[in-house]
């Protein structure tokens, strides 16, 4: 018999469940709270991406979901309020042709690494995709020292991708972070333990002298990655169920 495949409504369908369930892993995990939002690339347009209309993450709910073009716009212009911030996504959507997730979030450990001088840096197995360090947005360089350190235009999400290039998370200056992925549930995962590597960085600096994974450590690390994801996805679907 032929393989069973779903339409595209069915598509559409099942990606706005599964942003309502991102929403609440990355509450549950502390990676956001009344700030912050996860987006994911539309399953049919390459051209458009999916996400909440201007709400707490917790309070998502299916029927919140807009889509929006890559010029950080309502497809529908109903005047609905949105997130101001929307450009980080459209920005990275219209440069990285092989990102279909993004998360960005304000967690407290990240946070941190974003204002001192240390590097963040993979120091857990669960962590590769960190490779050798989280690149650092400087806001000031794009748009000088009196902003709100918030992206509130394309000119300034596409600064923000410039930092980001090539790599999964990108730190932005005493704001927060930015974690993309393949997949919905890979970003999800890169924007947890991002927040957890951060926290165990914090942790094992007070203690001494810091061991980080290797460059090829990362990427041994990474060959595993769709395993780890499908792992923790299935988990913390069932906690957020």
């Amino acid at each position: 018999m032929p393989a069973t495949s779903i339409s595209g409504s069915e598509a559409l369908t099942a990606l706005k469940a599964d942003l309502v369930v991102a929403n609440k892993i990355l509450v549950l995990y502390g990676v956001v709270d009344a700030f912050g939002h996860v987006s994911a690339r539309h399953p049919a347009h390459a051209d458009r991406f999916l996400m909440s209309k201007r709400k707490a993450p917790g309070l998502v709910l299916e029927a919140d979901i807009r889509e929006f073009g890559l010029d950080g716009e309502l497809i529908d212009k109903t005047g609905e309020p949105v997130f101001l911030e929307r450009f980080i996504h459209s920005a990275i959507y219209a440069s990285r042709p092989d990102v279909q997730a993004v998360v960005h979030s304000h967690s407290a450990n990240t946070v941190a690494f974003s204002i001192t001088d240390r590097p963040l840096r993979p120091v857990c197995h669960t962590c590769g995709f960190l490779n050798a360090g989280a690149p650092v947005f400087e806001i000031r360089e794009s748009a000088g020292d009196a902003t709100n350190l918030l992206i509130t235009s394309q000119k300034l999400g596409e600064a923000l991708s410039q930092t980001l290039g090539d790599q999964s998370v990108v730190l932005m200056r005493g704001h927060g972070s930015t974690a993309v992925g393949p997949s919905l549930p890979r970003a999800v995962y890169r924007a947890v333990y991002t927040e957890t590597n951060a926290k165990v960085l914090c942790q094992a600096a007070a203690l001494g002298d810091v061991k980080f994974l290797t460059v090829a450590e990362a990427a041994t690390i990474e060959v595993t990655g769709d395993l780890q994801v499908e792992r923790t996805w299935e988990y913390w679907c069932m906690e957020v169920a």
